[in-house]
């Protein structure tokens, strides 16, 4: 499904491009990349319920009906709903990219029923009834699993009992170039309370010799906003065109993403990729992108805003710049080129 332009439409992105691949997509929205390259090669189910609290059940549905006269040497599942399709699909070989078990499902699943009265958390309870067997089964047939992370490895052993293999999401490292040595952190996170994008104002708040610049938006960004009120070292810029994106990140001196149990994380990858260093949480799968003290700082989850104020009071710009070659080193393990041959070997 694409809807946003986030890191899972960017991976089948990728796919589709280094594999020369067709793809079959649930729905396409109108805040997501520009598909129409692929021409002939795309197919729209457009099967997103526009009803709220169905969007899962139609997604289902549509995966379990979508059915093939073709027959592939492999087929690529990516998304919560689409490994349903593959009873219906004809292959010599099945791979299913898992970005997580579906967490309403398993770890989340107590935190989103507290979220309904009590008419809602019992179709709540019946979807997860109807769809759990349904979902195991079909990950269960998969010739081959495969995710992003160990840290996500790791959770989906606890939910399902299936081992994955690990192959690291793709990053464009050509895309990202460092410009210039500037005197602002940025932020680069959706403003989403998991993102905590909060922490990081609340810390700029009490440094105010130091310019906080927040990029992106979000159902949060009024929150944010007001949290910040008039202090004049912290810019908003709303949501971005790409080349302002990738000026704002070029010229930066340092960015910062401190998000709560992350699965991956492509930003602070891109950060690196532009020879920038990353102040982030040392959390979930941040811990497998940034080195401490070499590309960035792992800052305590426990106490985020105070220990962002005590890194960033002593960090320098002569101190970024000897951490820039080995930023873009690192980022470069996470290559585009790199992501498509270890996927061929799956293949």
């Amino acid at each position: 499904m694409f809807q946003i332009k986030g890191g899972g439409e960017r991976l089948v992105l990728a796919l589709c491009d280094g594999l020369q691949a067709d793809l079959t997509t649930a729905f396409v929205g109108q805040d997501t990349f520009d598909l129409g390259y692929l021409g002939e090669r795309l197919q729209n189910m457009d099967a997103l319920s526009g009803l709220h609290g169905i969007k899962t059940w139609s997604l289902a549905r549509a995966f379990k009906k979508m059915a093939s006269n073709a027959h592939f040497e492999s087929v690529i599942y990516s998304g919560v709903a689409s490994p349903l399709a593959i009873n219906q699909q004809q292959a010599n070989h099945h791979v299913f990219y898992c970005h997580t078990p579906p967490r309403f499902v398993y770890d989340k699943k107590q935190h989103y029923a507290e979220q309904f009265n009590p008419l809602k958390r019992f179709a709540f309870e019946r979807l997860i009834k109807w769809f759990q067997p349904q979902y195991e089964q079909a990950v269960a047939q998969m010739d081959t699993l495969l995710t992003n992370s160990h840290y996500v490895q790791d959770r989906i052993k606890q939910a399902i009992g299936l081992e994955a293999q690990v192959v690291y999401p793709p990053c464009n490292t050509q895309k990202f170039k460092w410009i210039e040595q500037g005197d602002y952190y940025l932020s680069m996170a959706r403003h989403d309370g998991l993102k905590r994008v909060d922490a990081i104002i609340k810390a700029f708040l009490q440094m105010p010799d130091k310019k906080l610049v927040v990029a992106s938006g979000g159902h949060e960004t009024r929150k944010l906003q007001k949290l910040a009120g008039n202090a004049p070292n912290i810019t908003f810029t709303g949501w971005l065109n790409e080349s302002a994106m990738l000026e704002l990140l070029g010229k930066c001196l340092a960015t910062i993403y401190v998000p709560i149990d992350e699965d991956f994380g492509m930003t602070p990858v891109e950060s690196m990729s532009a020879g920038k260093p990353v102040f982030c949480s040392n959390h979930g799968g941040l811990l497998e992108t940034v080195i401490d003290q070499e590309t960035g700082f792992l800052l305590s989850c426990d106490a985020l805003t105070a220990d962002l104020v005590q890194h960033i009071s002593a960090f320098s710009k002569q101190q970024a710049l000897t951490m820039k070659s080995t930023c873009e080193q690192r980022a470069q393990q996470f290559d585009t080129a790199l992501f498509i041959k270890k996927i061929k070997e799956f293949l």
